[in-house]
Parts: structure tokens; sequence; C-alpha cells
């Protein structure tokens, strides 16, 4: 993180210890826009710093509010031209997330994704993460209002850039930093065994989420490509080993798709992977927002999908969509936009 080496910088140059924290207050909770305006700071250390340190690593190329809901979503391009989005939701409720990138692209290919018809170009660091995080923050201060929740559900597979997205994690939820409880924030894998293994053993109480998508291999097989490498026995088995682990509740994401894993066969299919855990395991239906290729599954359906898990027993919401006007939602961030 940009922390580590500031840090060793400031060591080299023999400045007092307590300049870290003056640093990461004034950039994590000050929210400050530039060295210049590190105040506690003397003028001749700012202008060192500004001459060796970037202070931010993104820049916005485009940005977008959608008018029915207030849904924000930004374009931004990294120092080496590649462009990712991320995109501010507003809830009713007063909570306030940020749905963050951690790849330029993704590799994954699902059928369904607008991202991952991209392809992958890199994984991004810590610090590309934690400061599309930040520019949000900085957007809410003018409202008085702030980050309450940060979901890694944008561009790009979390578990395919592991360190990375764990050294943002801690960032955001550094006290001396952002101080965002770990509970406040979820990250989304499309089924990354290994990844879920590894997320078992951290000593941080973040929320798993799993983007299932279909509850049967002959279906997900078709849509997501992850799953001839991590079939549904594999990644169930990891999911429950990581609820034996960490006594931590599951969300499972289910897009709805006509026609392809609507029905009510598909329902029944899909309780009974939830019937492994009913206590832990929760669904999220979520609307399908068009990328081409699919079609949404209507609400009559959707409903009938939904009554049949509740009869079932399962734990099952559906998912309020933000963004549609503008290409925010679920599945339709491509990095596309002008350049300002």
């Amino acid at each position: 993180m940009k922390n580590k080496e500031f840090a060793s910088w400031l060591k080299e140059r023999k400045e007092p210890g307590y300049r870290l924290g003056q640093f990461k207050r004034a950039f994590y909770q000050d929210l400050v826009l530039g060295w210049d305006q590190l105040t506690t700071y003397p003028k001749v250390l700012r202008e060192a710093a500004a001459d060796r340190f970037a202070w931010d690593e993104l820049e916005v190329a485009d940005e977008k509010t959608d008018p029915a809901d207030g849904t924000y979503k930004v374009l931004f391009a990294c120092r080496d031209g590649s462009k990712i989005e991320s995109v501010l939701m507003r809830h009713e409720t007063g909570r306030n997330t940020v749905c963050v990138s951690c790849q330029v692209g993704c590799p994954m290919g699902c059928a369904f994704c607008a991202t991952g018809k991209l392809g992958l170009k890199r994984n991004l660091t810590a610090d590309e993460i934690v400061e599309q995080v930040i520019h949000m923050a900085r957007i809410l201060k003018k409202e008085d209002a702030h980050v309450t929740n940060v979901v890694y559900m944008g561009m790009g597979e979390p578990f395919n850039n592991y360190d990375a997205v764990m050294e943002s994690i801690r960032a955001l939820n550094d006290p001396d930093g952002f101080g965002l409880g770990a509970r406040h924030m979820t990250v989304s894998t499309c089924g990354i065994v290994p990844g879920i293994s590894k997320f078992a053993d951290e000593d941080l109480q973040v929320n798993l989420a799993i983007s299932l998508h279909a509850p049967t291999d002959a279906i997900r097989n078709k849509i997501m490509p992850v799953n001839k490498a991590y079939p549904l026995e594999k990644l169930m088995a990891a999911v429950g080993e990581y609820t034996v682990k960490t006594n931590r509740k599951v969300l499972f994401e289910y897009l709805m798709l006509e026609g392809v894993n609507d029905s009510l066969d598909c329902a029944e299919d899909l309780a009974d992977l939830m019937e492994q855990n009913k206590r832990l395991y929760q669904v999220n239906l979520i609307k399908y927002h068009s990328t081409g290729g699919y079609e949404a599954s209507d609400q009559q359906t959707r409903q009938e999908f939904m009554d049949l898990l509740k009869r079932r027993g399962i734990k099952v919401t559906f998912r309020v969509s933000f963004g549609e006007e503008i290409d925010a939602a679920c599945g339709q961030l491509a990095a596309k936009g002008k350049t300002v």
C-alpha cells in the first residue's frame, strides 16, 4: 500500500513517527484533495512528498447520475490509461454502498455479464481499489453523508486478485485510516474454490457472497465457465467448510434469466442446495439488466420462484435494482464513457 512506501520514506527522512498518522487522517478521514491541503505538514515536507508520491492514483474520466434513484457511476482512468467503473448506491434507509472493481476487465467470461466480454487487462493495486471508495466518500462528504458499506461486486473476480483485495480491505478497516467495519464489507466470488478456502482463514469478519446463478452443473456450465473447473459439488463443499470455520452467513446471488434458470424445477433444485445449511444460507434473487443475449424473467415468474423457495423454508430476498438508466446495475459495468 501507499501507506507502507510512504512510511518508509518518512523514516528515511527521519521524520517524527506521528507524520504517518497525520497523513492517514488527512487522506482517509478528512478526505482532503491534495498534498497542499495537508496543513499539519510544514511546507517543505508537503512539497517533498508531492514530488515523490501522487496524492491520487485515479482520475475521473466520466461520471453519470441516475435521475430515477440517485445512483452515481464513475469511469476512472488509471495512470496507465486503463479504465474501470465504480458505483455509489444511495439507499432509502440512509445506507450508502460503494460497489468497487478489483480488476481491469474480467477473465471469467460469464455469458450474462458485460465485464466478462472485455477479458482481463490487469489486476488493480490495493491503492486503486481503496481510492474508488475514497472518491465516493468525498462526494458524500459534500452531502454531509458517508460511506456505510463496500461491496466487491464491480469489474473483476476478487479472488483472482486476492492479495490486493485483502490489502484494500485492511486499509478500509484500519481504525486509524478509513475505519469501516469489516461486517460492512462484502466480497463476491463467482466460485473460486481456493479463494473461498483461504478467505475462511482470514481474521476479518468480512461477508462472503457467491455468484451462483444456476442450481445445476448442466445450466451453470452454459453460462459460467468457472463451473467447469469448480463444479457445484466442490463449490458447495468449500462454502460448507467456510461456514464451519466462521459461523457466518453466506449470500447466494441468483440472476434470473428467462427460460434459462427461472423454472420452478430450478427453484426446487436451488432449494435442495440451500437445504445444506438453512440457518446460514440466503438467496438473493436479481433482476437481469440487459447486456445482450438474454431476457429478464417477468415479474410473475420471479414471484413464483421466490414463493417456492419460501415454502421450502429458504431465506430469500429480491435485490432492489440501482442505476438501470446509466448502465450501473448488476452485470452492466463495461468501462465505457467519454473522456473529460
